[in-house]
Order: structure tokens, then sequence, then C-alpha cells
């Protein structure tokens, strides 16, 4: 950076930079040509590069024990510094997986990125990390769902990155840190306030983000996350869309910038709001909006928040100063119709009229309705991008997944439902647990892992579904909660019907033709579910059905009628009432 930058520095005081330079690529990739490979996740991919262009800064590589372990305790790298959340890159035990050795790191694709020395291999605690970085155990909260399938290894050491992934989306807002501070310098920026998002903006965002440039007296960095969010969010391309037009018709072009941040949110509440902090000061920003539930996942399995409303807020200004950041922190605005304009609550009479619209309003009453919202509360572009993206609920995909005791009765109650959705109008597919086995797992044994990943190959081809519009039926013993709520979040828990079978295990047994539980019994079978591996019970399944005091086609005319009312199967006089004719007569 120039020595005249008045923006804040990064945090350390330089931004890292990993990639290896173009004169000794050539050799580093021929070194990676001879190397044992390791595939890494689309988060560790995330976490690379912002490692490489100094998102991270002052962190330079996947965390070692020290800086882990004093993470996790202190928030604090080894060296001190504040770093709220564990950066790591878990493994598997592999062959050529060793200490002193290097290792190719490839994506998804089998794309190579970077070469690392392995310079520590240590055990990490799921637990452990799940109860001090997300305050919780419960599956519910994605990232514990996930990190069930995560390596039981970090690896640590020196990184020679040789290409950032590859992204061929809105490429002139994919800025690193370094072109994001080139930019704000040469709009002559001192103060630069960051707006943390992966939602859409609606005009109370508008009305924030501009107050809160005016009040810090300088720009907005509009830098939504592009990388892994919330599943079940607004996917990026639509989000991006929205941003886009709303920076160029309804800001003033001076003071804003707008860039996309490749980052893999940990959805970890207070603790993230301080990291979305640190990492918008390696992108040149000195304060931070910090909403309310900032980073939050939502409720709990009993329905509980997973964080309290303001606690990010005030972790926030616990430590703004020692990481050099301002806080303006997200205050709750309301419509007032009668003047036409947004206002505090705080500063609104009692007496004046008010309208707002919640999240959950904005998608079941108007986008899941094909009803367009309002105009005072979004912009006609983004309202038109919202209603292309989205069509009407009945046209959207859900998955209903039926799990219970093997002989509980799930794959007779999915083809009872089956044929009911096929007269309603629904095309459907149906993913039962032993077809699957034979076509698609073949090869796989009943140990934890392959269960486990037997039930996550179902979830992934029930999310395509899903994501493509369809309804996925799946039949599934699925013992483990862990992987249920890993699948819950593939399929985006809005569009995830969890059907819990509760038939009694000795009901199971006087069921079971085939004779697998005898065997079991026998100790000729291992592991199988409910005799010598268990069933864990779902805690808050959205269905509970009941095989003794209900038949597979009641049960199966519930479900039916759960998603008429959540609006997955349109009503009879669906057709009349979009027309907005009677029927002949």
């Amino acid at each position: 950076m120039p020595e005249a930058s008045h923006l804040i520095p990064p945090y350390g005081d330089r931004l890292v930079n990993l990639i290896v330079e173009e004169e000794a690529q050539a050799d580093v990739r021929t070194l990676a040509s001879r190397l044992p490979s390791l595939q890494i996740s689309e988060r560790s991919v995330c976490d690379l590069e912002l490692l490489a262009v100094g998102g991270f800064s002052p962190l330079a590589s996947f965390m070692g024990r020290a800086d882990y372990e004093r993470v996790l305790g202190e928030m604090r790298l080894a060296r001190g510094l504040i770093f709220p959340i564990p950066v790591t890159l878990p493994a598997d035990p592999a062959e050529g997986i060793r200490l002193g050795r290097d290792v190719a790191l490839r994506d998804s694709k089998n794309d190579l990125l970077a070469v690392m020395h392995i310079e520590e291999i240590y055990p990490w605690d799921l637990e452990q990390t799940s109860r001090v970085v997300f305050g919780t155990t419960d599956p519910k909260h994605p990232l514990v769902a996930e990190m069930h399938r995560w390596g039981k290894l970090n690896l640590a050491g020196t990184l020679r990155v040789l290409r950032l992934p590859a992204h061929y989306d809105f490429r002139e807002l994919r800025m690193t840190p370094l072109e994001t501070r080139r930019r704000l310098q040469a709009m002559g920026a001192t103060n630069v306030v960051a707006f943390q998002t992966r939602n859409p903006l609606h005009r109370v965002h508008e009305e924030l983000t501009k107050r809160a440039a005016d009040e810090v007296g300088g720009v907005l960095l509009l830098h939504p996350v592009v990388g892994l969010t919330k599943p079940g969010d607004v996917d990026h391309f639509t989000r991006v869309r929205t941003y886009r037009a709303l920076a160029s018709r309804y800001y003033d072009p001076q003071r804003i910038l707008l860039a996309l941040l490749p980052l893999a949110m940990r959805l970890a509440g207070p603790r993230e709001a301080l990291w979305h902090a640190l990492i918008r000061r390696n992108y040149g920003a000195n304060y931070l909006i910090v909403g309310r539930d900032h980073a939050s996942p939502g409720s709990d399995s009993k329905g509980h928040p997973f964080y309290e409303p303001y606690a990010a807020q005030e972790m926030m200004r616990q430590y703004a100063g020692e990481l050099g950041m301002g806080m303006v922190p997200f205050r709750e605005l309301v419509y007032l119709p009668d003047e036409e304009r947004y206002e505090e609550v705080s500063k609104v009479s009692p007496q004046a009229s008010t309208a707002s619209i919640s999240g959950t309003q904005v998608r079941e009453q108007f986008l899941n309705r094909g009803k367009p919202l309002p105009a005072w509360f979004t912009r006609a572009e983004v309202a038109e991008i919202l209603a292309e993206s989205y069509p009407p609920r009945h046209r959207q995909g859900v998955c209903v997944w039926f799990t219970g005791l093997s002989g509980a009765g799930k794959s007779t109650t999915a083809e009872v439902l089956t044929e009911l959705l096929l007269e309603a109008g629904r095309q459907v597919t149906v993913l039962d647990g032993d077809v699957v086995r034979t076509h698609l797992s073949r090869g796989l044994g009943f140990s934890h892992e392959d269960r486990d990943t037997n039930i996550r190959r179902i979830g992934y081809v029930a999310s395509e579904i899903v994501r493509h519009g369809g309804v996925v039926v799946c039949a599934a013993v699925s013992p483990y909660r862990a992987t249920r709520g890993d699948v819950r979040n593939m399929v985006g828990s809005g569009h995830f019907v969890e059907v819990f079978v509760d038939t009694p295990l000795e009901v199971c047994e006087a069921r079971d033709t085939k004779g697998m539980y005898a065997r079991a019994r026998r100790g000729e079978i291992k592991d199988f579910t409910g005799i010598n591996d268990p069933y864990e019970a779902p805690e808050a399944p959205e269905i509970t059905l009941n095989t003794l005091q209900a038949s597979p086609e009641e049960n199966s005319q519930r479900i039916l009628e759960f998603l008429k009312e959540r609006g997955f199967i349109r009503p009879e006089n669906g057709l009349a009432a979009e027309s907005g004719s009677a029927p002949q007569r």
C-alpha cells in the first residue's frame, strides 16, 4: 500500500501473501506432480483462499496445536493477538500424510491449489470444539452436525499456494484485501464501515447502511459473504444480483464499494462477529455494522435461540479497542407510512402508525405465494430478482425423510405417500435405503462410518432434487442424530421434513419377515441397529408417526396435510385461485 494511505493498517500491520511468485510456479508444480494428494473440502478451500490473500492476517497457515488450543481457550493466537475462530485443516490418517513430508492440496475437482509442508499432525476434540466455539453440542447447529464428518486429525505447516480457487461469476466484484484497499484509497476513504450480509437487502438495510456511512463520515464497504453460509440461505448468485442493482442505482457511487467475500461462515454468533470485524479490518474497514443475532443459525432442537440477541454486540464492545475496530450497532427501524420514511423504533411515538415485515413473512406470505413485495419494503429491482429465483411454494422442492428402526413401517408409509403426492400433482423421486445400497452404495458395510457415508449419499442426491424443485421421499433407518442433522443442512431446513416412525423394538422384531433381528440376537450380524448398535431417536422431528394406532394410509394422509399447510401442495382450487377466474358451471 502507498505510504500516504489513510486506511487502517491490516491486523498485525501487514497483509499475508502465500501465493508463489510467477518465476517459482513451474518448479513447485513439478514437485506437486510427484507428491501424495489431499482432497480438501469446500470449507477448507474457502479458508485456503483467505489465508493466501491475507484475509485472515496475521494467520499465515492452518492452525497448529498451540494456536488452536489458545484460540479455543482465550480467542487468541499463540502470540497473543485476537483470533476467535479456529481455522484448521482436518484430515483422516492416510498413506503419505506424515510429518516432514510435502502434500499437494486439491479441490473436489482434483485441481491443484497448493503444496503444504506438514509440520504438525494432532488430534482435535469434536465435543470440546463444539461446546467452546459454538456454545452447544446440539447437532441442530449446522457446524456441529458438519464436524461429525471432518477428519479426526488436524494438519498444519507452511503453505505455498499456486492458484486461488477458480471463480467465473462476478469477477469484477471479487477483490482481494489488497485490491479492495486500493479501491477504497482511490475513493479518498479515511473511515470505512463494512456491512456483513448473507441475505438480500431490503429498504430497511439500505436505510441502515446509508445512516451508518453518514455516522462515521465515510464510505460503505458492502461486503457480502459468497462462500458457505447458513444451509437454506438464498443462493449468492441471486443475492449479488440484488446488491449490484441497489449499489448502482440507489447509493452515491463515491460512498459505496461492493466487493465479495469468499468466507466459509461458522455461524458462531458472538465469536463470529469479532472474526468478521478482524477480517474487514484486513480489507480496509475500521467499523463494522453488528446486528442483533449476528451470525446466528437460529434456534436449537428445543426451540431456544443458540445465542442471546445482543451477545455479539456485547462481545464486539468488549474487544473493539484492542482490535482497533469501531462498531455501529444494527438499530431496529420501522416504516412510517404517513411520512413515507424509516425511523428508529426508539424515536417513534407509540401513537404513530408503523409498518414492518419479518423475514418469515417475506418467505411465507409473499415469495412462497408468488405475491409481489410492497414498494415501501423492497426496491422493485430487488423484488423482481427474488421473484425470478423463488417460484411459489407449490413449485419448490421438499424432502420427506422417514427415519426409524428396521421394520418400523417406513417403506410402506413412503409408498402410500408417494401415490398421494402424485395424485396431488407433484412429481416424486423415492430413495429407499435398501434400494440405494444396491445401486448407489454397493460395497459399503454396516459400520458407523459406512452407515454415515450411505446416509450422506442419500442426502446429497435428495438435496440436488430439492434444489431443482422436486419432491423426494427418503426411507432409511438413519440411526444417528448428527448425520440426519447434516442431511437437513444439505437440503435446507425449510425444505426438510423429518418423519419419525416411532415403532417399538419388540413390534419391529415381530414384523421381521427377513429374520434379521433374530440373526442379530444370535450374534450372526454385528452392529445391527436396535440390538447391538444404538438408534438415536429425533429430538424435534416435524412429524412423529404411531404405526400401532394408525394405518399407513392414515399416517400418509397426515403427512400430506402437513405438506399442504406448508404450501408444498397446491390447494385443489389453486388453478382457479391463481387465474382469478371462477370454475365453469
